[in-house]
């Protein structure tokens, strides 16, 4: 069996939602993982804000909008009166709830329950679609077996377990229906797996059955070998490795979750980025398979600090960089990149919420200056630290200030960092410079 994910905008409005009911009606057996319909989660974080500045009247006008939005859709989708009754009253008791939060003191649990109440919508509704287009289909609650521990991370062992009991309660169904995103903590309570969790909810339900396949649906034919948001002529690339996915991920490719591929690398289980609206393009295969070796793709990752921290006696200092490392991770931040030399090290961190406190505790053992607005730009491939034509990157060095460079620390990664303001023509100058190398 497959797992398939359909993101915000598949689902987001009348013909995308018939787009997804044709590329899952084939036939086989598979898990349907949808996101919240587009728009939705963005409204929902508008209204928390509005509950959190206790402006409870701005909230029930954005709920009432967003419910208005939801039954002119469901007129739109279901013409069976049943199907239309159903769905409209269950829309309504989510929407209802919403206004009860209206009322209540805002707390990260409540937060955590407004947003999740994105996907339950869209499952339902899609379910019930299914159900009059003729098709077999059965939701499965994903907070039923969607669980993170204590460190945030999800339990395996319980989602395994789990996942088999609520699909052997379930009717003999075609294709299962679940809501991607949403999952209970440690604590039994409603919590997710940040934005673009979805992803992340396929694969850990990919690993959990042995799935022959995940599918990632979006907008977009696969992952770009650049940015195309902000540079022309970008390309697809059919095949990526695990870890080239992963480093990609990390470092800005707005297609995937970071955390996507790291339940299915183990058992090897590929997974397949696609386009809703064009589902016949190759789009891009994630497997343990390495194709060519060299640069195959540029990302960026934006609100990046970089720190330095320089002392005199660094070299005969013994403990100065465990000193320094110690400071954060008793802030639990983590660092992205660094660079060292002879009486300072330059890190970076992409959390600065405590930043205020790291940096006063350097201050009593270094020199430090800290650069804000900064921006990562990764440089992706095989064995790209050892290809013969990797070296032509450094011709941007002519035409962008760079502020730092992390090479060697992977054999498949070399990261550059450069101001904010210059991260577009960096993305454009590298796509010049580059991309006539690669055959992708």
């Amino acid at each position: 069996m497959k797992v398939l994910k359909f993101g915000g905008t598949s689902v987001g409005s009348i013909e995308n939602i018939h787009n997804v009911k044709d590329i899952i009606n084939d036939g086989e057996k598979k898990v349907v993982v949808l996101s919240a319909m587009s728009g939705t989660t963005n409204q929902l974080v508008a209204i928390a804000n509005d509950i959190a500045d206790r402006e409870p009247n701005e909230a029930i006008d954005k709920i009432n909008k967003l419910h208005e939005t939801y039954s002119v859709t469901i007129d739109k989708l279901l013409i069976n009166k049943d199907l239309n009754k159903e769905v409209k009253d269950y829309v309504s008791s989510i929407f209802n709830f919403l206004v009860t939060c209206t009322y209540k003191a805002f707390s990260i649990s409540l937060e955590n329950n407004i947003l999740a109440q994105g996907e339950l919508l869209s499952t339902y509704m899609f379910n019930c679609f299914l159900q009059q287009e003729g098709i077999s289909s059965t939701l499965l609650p994903a907070l039923s077996f969607m669980r993170i521990d204590e460190d945030k991370e999800p339990h395996i062992n319980y989602i395994k377990q789990n996942f088999q009991v609520a699909l052997n309660a379930a009717e003999n169904s075609e294709i299962y229906i679940t809501q991607g995103f949403i999952c209970l903590d440690a604590n039994n309570e409603v919590s997710n797996l940040q934005r673009g969790g979805s992803d992340y909810t396929a694969t850990i339900i990919g690993a959990a059955m042995k799935a022959e396949e995940v599918q990632i649906w979006t907008d977009i034919d696969g992952m770009h070998n650049n940015d195309p948001r902000y540079v022309e002529n970008t390309k697809p690339i059919s095949n990526l490795s695990f870890d080239e996915a992963a480093e990609l991920a990390y470092f800005g490719a707005k297609i995937l979750h970071p955390q996507t591929v790291t339940p299915v690398r183990a058992d090897n289980i590929p997974v397949r980025l696609k386009n809703t609206m064009n589902p016949d393009a190759h789009g891009t295969l994630i497997s343990n398979i390495t194709s060519e070796n060299g640069i195959k793709a540029i990302a960026a990752k934006d609100n990046i600090t970089a720190i330095k921290i320089k002392s005199a006696r660094m070299l005969q200092t013994h403990g100065f960089l465990k000193k320094v490392f110690e400071i954060f991770e008793t802030y639990a931040t983590p660092i992205d990149m660094i660079t060292t030399s002879e009486v300072a090290v330059s890190l970076t961190i992409d959390d600065d919420r405590n930043l205020d406190n790291i940096i006063e505790e350097l201050d009593e053992i270094a020199t430090i200056e800290v650069d804000q607005n900064q921006s990562i730009i990764c440089l992706v491939g095989h064995s790209v630290v050892n290809h013969q034509d990797t070296y032509k990157l450094f011709q941007i060095l002519q035409d962008v200030k760079i502020r730092m460079i992390s090479y060697g620390g992977s054999k498949n990664n070399i990261s550059l960092l450069v101001d904010t303001k210059d991260k577009i023509n960096s993305l454009q100058k590298l796509n010049d410079y580059l991309f006539e190398l690669v055959t992708l």
